[in-house]
């Protein structure tokens, strides 16, 4: 049985089948771990839900902002941001409560021996044992009755920082916002939710978030995607799998029990232009 950690989807659902061929992958035997954002940009959104969600238990993911965009934007809590949006598929499609209800079911982060699996990263203050206990409140709100609610109050970017003593929706916020949108962090777990570029372009006085002195999770082995522009990066703490597929790079698989490295380039007609 081998664990394989695939990189950022976005929709490139040609990318991904011949990644899983590149593997050898067999759901019978081996299990997928997917860093988020399936959905969003590329041009197959919708056949990318119905092959993960086939695939059963052999597949786990966690949340990542598209995904999420999608929930709120079928519960009225967003409005499409711009025509690089493909999700509309998903929501006319037969089976689209059926697609969206399993997407609520799953995690934000997900925690199994030396590894933790999170869409974006964790801020400094958190061990993974409290990240995942944190991340548990995010789930029971997407999954329980206070579900639209939830998505009506989750858009934002304030506050930029975690407290304790935070509560309501700006507490739940804070959580979603570190673990599916953060790149740049100050030591104090500031965040900067706006940068989107190479480590080179990190605002004064931020660093990426698994730079930062004193992380409370740097004795674990972070599994992560969500910043295209860092790319690849495997280092003994960390597995950084957004390898820009979607902008016409690759898509990534790491097999977890060698650290072998697996990549297949952007299928045609799947890389979107170059934002400018």
């Amino acid at each position: 049985m081998a664990t394989y950690a695939v990189g950022d989807i976005q929709g490139c659902y040609d990318s991904l089948r011949r990644l899983l061929d590149l593997c050898a992958f067999d759901p019978s035997t081996d299990r997928l771990w997917l860093v988020g954002d399936l959905v969003n940009r590329g041009p197959k959104s919708l056949e990318t839900l119905r092959l993960i969600k086939s695939f059963g238990d052999a597949a786990l993911t966690v949340l990542g902002n598209h995904d999420l965009y999608l929930l709120m934007v079928a519960e009225g809590g967003a409005k499409f941001r711009g025509k690089d949006d493909t999700i509309q598929p998903v929501l006319d499609a037969p089976d689209a409560g059926e697609l969206l209800a399993w997407l609520r079911h799953q995690p934000l982060c997900h925690t199994e021996g030396e590894f933790c699996l999170v869409h974006a990263g964790l801020l400094p203050q958190w061990t993974t044992a409290r990240a995942r206990e944190l991340a548990s409140e995010v789930e029971a709100m997407l999954q329980g009755p206070q579900f639209r609610e939830f998505i009506l109050n989750l858009w934002g970017s304030e506050p930029a920082a975690w407290s304790d003593e935070l509560s309501g929706w700006p507490r739940l916020r804070v959580i979603v916002n570190a673990l599916t949108r953060m790149r740049f962090c100050t030591p104090q777990g500031s965040m900067e939710l706006k940068t989107k570029g190479e480590l080179a372009k990190a605002p004064p006085g931020y660093l990426p978030w698994f730079d930062l002195p004193g992380r409370q999770s740097a004795d674990a082995v972070l599994v992560t995607g969500h910043w295209s522009a860092l790319g690849l990066k495997v280092t003994p703490k960390l597995l950084a799998l957004d390898s820009g597929c979607l902008w016409g790079g690759h898509l990534t698989a790491v097999r977890l029990e060698d650290r072998r490295v697996f990549q297949v380039n952007c299928s045609p007609g799947e890389a979107q232009p170059p934002k400018r």
